[in-house]
């Protein structure tokens, strides 16, 4: 059964009024008032959000301070390392780095955040906004978050609550291959050279 549509569509976390009057000028309002009419940006962990996160090994944490000043910090681990842990809920586990504590600071003072993930294999892009909370490693927390044999100390976990979604098309993503994927495939094709090399040593030897 789906729920019931807000009188509030999920995007207006982004289209603020000011965004909206830029659309009407520029000619993308109707469009994007056609998806307010069906509630906005998604909001529910579904199995599209749930396996692109099962395919991403990094991602960008955006906070600000309580004066609105913004910051974006890589977060990066395994692929998966971004796990669903409640209906509307995300937790990873968050390394040690370089200790400048700015995120954890910042979500001390505001708690809004925002995810961007990439896969640049696949020129895909998701938005996440909603709400992150910074709490301890707790035995339990890090049962379910920690990467099997991932070797990083651990500070902190983020639990980061959803409150919208939404996809951006592929325009202008660079094609990039990831070197354990490039490894493999170069590693494949170095076997089949010898095999090649090896038969064609052999069909040369052969007795006419």
């Amino acid at each position: 059964m789906s729920k019931p549509l807000s009188a509030t569509p999920a995007s207006d976390v982004a289209f603020t009024p000011a965004v909206k009057a830029i659309q009407s000028a520029r000619g993308s309002r109707e469009a994007y008032a056609a998806q307010e009419r069906r509630g906005g940006f998604r909001t529910d962990i579904d199995d599209r959000l749930s396996g692109f996160l099962a395919d991403v090994d990094t991602a960008y944490l955006a906070t600000a301070n309580a004066d609105g000043q913004p910051y974006a910090q890589h977060r990066g681990g395994p692929r998966g390392f971004i796990r669903v842990v409640a209906d509307q809920t995300l937790g990873f586990v968050d390394f040690a780095g370089n200790r400048q504590y700015i995120t954890t600071g910042n979500l001390g003072d505001n708690q809004k955040a925002f995810l961007f993930l990439m896969d640049y294999a696949r020129a895909r892009r998701i938005k996440i906004w909603g709400r992150a909370r910074v709490v301890p490693g707790s035995a339990d927390l890090l049962a379910r978050l920690m990467p099997e044999g991932y070797r990083a100390q651990v500070e902190q976990v983020i639990l980061f609550t959803v409150d919208a979604w939404d996809s951006n098309c592929p325009q202008h993503i660079p094609r990039k291959v990831d070197a354990a994927a490039a490894a493999e495939a170069i590693a494949r094709l170095e076997a089949r050279i010898t095999d090649l090399e090896a038969e064609n040593a052999r069909l040369k030897h052969a007795k006419p």
